[in-house]
């Protein structure tokens, strides 16, 4: 470890391990459920374990992410984080927020939206959150001695991982366009800019690995973040289509959805 502030990582890894182990709790008492063995039932409906499950997923890999980049700027940009201090806050803001979010649902307090049913006050605590994380992270690179094209491309993943959370706070009396903002969230997530996150990291460890020369490297992660933008954006359009948008959606979001392997 070349810098002491990377040892924040550490914590932000075991809640994700935390969160993924309790994300496979739910899925278990779901399948039981399927099963027959229901005896859970009173104490944990199955929408409130499904809920749990749905959400438990984007929180682990959230604080996954935000681990890798508290471990991975310091390296990238030669320089200790921007504040410890308010990295370990945030850590616990978020969980505070993520077992709120997680007991509100065995109470039937959510919006009932798939993958964003956290009720809309905590919303506002989760970009509250992200946009502290934003502000380290930002601030690190900003006060660096040096930038690397890797460490800007993940930075640039997780500001556009908080903005692109923003449509799925629009209120709508709509059914089709609260669906419509619901599904860009939740594609130009995993489609979009975790693409960008991923290949960040990707990139990283193969430096790091394989001594394979940076510049090699990080052109390959230039060759991703086009075909992820080419492919992620228009390959939302496969679910355009099932809420009521014209037909050559269907073709459109099915032939760009079968290119986002490439990327990778």
């Amino acid at each position: 470890m070349k810098y002491q502030s990377q040892r924040v990582a550490y914590w932000f890894f075991a809640v994700c391990m935390l969160l993924l182990s309790l994300q496979l709790v739910f899925g278990f008492i779901m399948g039981f459920a399927h099963m027959g063995y229901d005896g859970l039932h009173s104490v944990i409906p199955f929408n409130a374990a499904r809920a749990s499950h749905n959400n438990l997923l984007v929180m682990w890999l959230l604080a996954g992410f935000m681990g890798a980049a508290y471990y991975i700027i310091p390296e990238e940009v030669d320089r200790e984080i921007l504040s410890v201090k308010w990295a370990y806050i945030q850590l616990v803001a978020l969980v505070v927020v993520g077992v709120t979010a997680i007991i509100g649902f065995h109470f039937n307090w959510w919006e009932g939206r798939k993958f964003l049913e956290i009720p809309r006050p905590l919303d506002y605590l989760v970009v509250v959150d992200v946009l502290l994380f934003i502000g380290i992270i930002g601030g690190t690179i900003l006060k660096a001695p040096k930038k690397t094209t890797t460490s800007l491309v993940l930075f640039f993943g997780l500001l556009m991982m908080a903005l692109l959370y923003l449509p799925g706070m629009i209120n709508t009396d709509s059914q089709t366009h609260d669906s419509y903002w619901r599904w860009w969230v939740v594609h130009m997530w995993v489609e979009g800019v975790w693409e960008l996150i991923m290949g960040a990291i990707l990139s990283f460890l193969l430096i790091k690995l394989t001594g394979v020369d940076r510049e090699i490297i990080e052109k390959w992660l230039y060759i991703i973040v086009g075909f992820t933008f080419l492919s992620g954006i228009l390959g939302i359009g496969h679910h355009y289509y099932y809420i009521g948008t014209p037909k050559y959606w269907l073709i459109v979001g099915g032939v760009f959805s079968a290119l986002e392997p490439i990327a990778f």
